[in-house]
């Protein structure tokens, strides 16, 4: 999967860095256990807003929505039922998937800015929701004390756990980019006039991206509430939904990992600066105006770039041929 994408010149570093996490507990205080299960945890989220933004060119502007969708799934079943522990966690990226047909089916028609409104208001109505619905959802106190099994409550078993599922999701991802689905996402992006031309269900493969996207949401919503042991309603709110989106500018957007690497710079920024003043969110600002002014494929787009000449392997730009490789298919 790695190699797609770096090429493999870059095994001893990609060995080395899959072999520092599995090491990590071993020798980091577990503080920054902790912080690496967050920024694994966001990374998801913020790759499976990807899926639907840099590769189905979708202005999903409350993804976010989705996440918590999947956590408060997880946190009702676990607290309100006697379901096993299993259970709520296979449900929740499902109830997920099911929210994102929900509003696909109302949304996917619209183009551009028309589709992102419409799915911000919908996924501030669920916000409301969940916020003003008390005897159900704990209103905006949420619910909190979720406890989880021995073999995943302590911090180190945790992180292993959202290691594991993290890497098992973004490879199924990967997977679905390369696949024929990836392709046609990706040539809707860039001309979907001319896929509708050639025969493509242009509404229907953006629904089903929308839905894939928003079972991956509610995998990351999931495992937050394996890390954390509580939901609240900012886990819907439309500020997180644009945090992310900046983790996927940030990162590279046109990137299969940027959109984790924007969510360990992000996240990093706010721990490191946030401990010497309250106006981080300055700094974070400064560098999204340099990002967009000197990067605007993002960091990782930037050094892909730098790499191109030297690697075979090319990954988003083979979608700005994506149509023509789907039109010759179809044909």
């Amino acid at each position: 999967m790695i190699f797609g994408i770096f090429g493999k010149k870059s095994l001893p570093l990609v060995t080395l860095f899959l072999a520092g996490l599995f090491c990590m507990p071993f020798v980091t205080p577990r503080f920054y256990i902790y912080l690496a299960s967050v920024i694994l945890v966001t990374g998801l989220l913020a790759t499976s807003l990807n899926l639907v933004l840099g590769y189905g060119g979708m202005y999903q502007f409350h993804h976010a929505v989705f996440y918590g969708v999947g956590a408060y799934t997880t946190a009702l079943l676990l607290t309100k039922t006697s379901l096993p522990i299993w259970v709520a966690f296979a449900s929740a990226p499902l109830v997920a998937a099911l929210f994102g047909l929900v509003i696909g089916l109302i949304c996917a028609r619209l183009s551009s800015l028309h589709f992102g409104m419409l799915q911000l208001s919908l996924g501030s109505l669920l916000w409301v929701i969940v916020y003003r619905w008390y005897d159900f959802t704990g209103g905006d106190d949420g619910i909190h004390g979720i406890s989880m099994p021995a073999a995943i409550s302590g911090t180190t078993s945790a992180y292993y756990f959202i290691l594991i599922i993290t890497a098992l999701c973004l490879l199924l991802m990967f997977i679905l980019i390369k696949s024929p689905f990836g392709r046609i996402l990706q040539a809707l992006r860039d001309n979907p006039e001319r896929c509708a031309a050639i025969g493509v269900n242009v509404t229907w493969h953006r629904i089903l991206a929308i839905m894939i996207a928003a079972f991956f949401a509610g995998v990351a919503g999931s495992l937050f509430v394996t890390l954390e042991g509580s939901v609240f309603p900012g886990l819907l709110f439309w500020t997180l939904s644009l945090e992310i989106l900046i983790m996927c500018l940030l990162g590279g957007w046109f990137t299969f990992f940027g959109p984790m690497l924007g969510a360990f710079l992000i996240i990093s920024l706010r721990t490191v600066a946030g401990n010497y003043t309250e106006y981080w969110t300055l700094i974070l600002g400064l560098m999204m105006m340099l990002t967009i002014f000197f990067l605007p494929k993002g960091v990782l787009g930037f050094v892909n770039d730098l790499f191109r000449s030297r690697s075979p392997d090319q990954p988003l730009e083979e979608s700005s041929h994506a149509t023509d490789k789907v039109s010759t298919k179809i044909v």
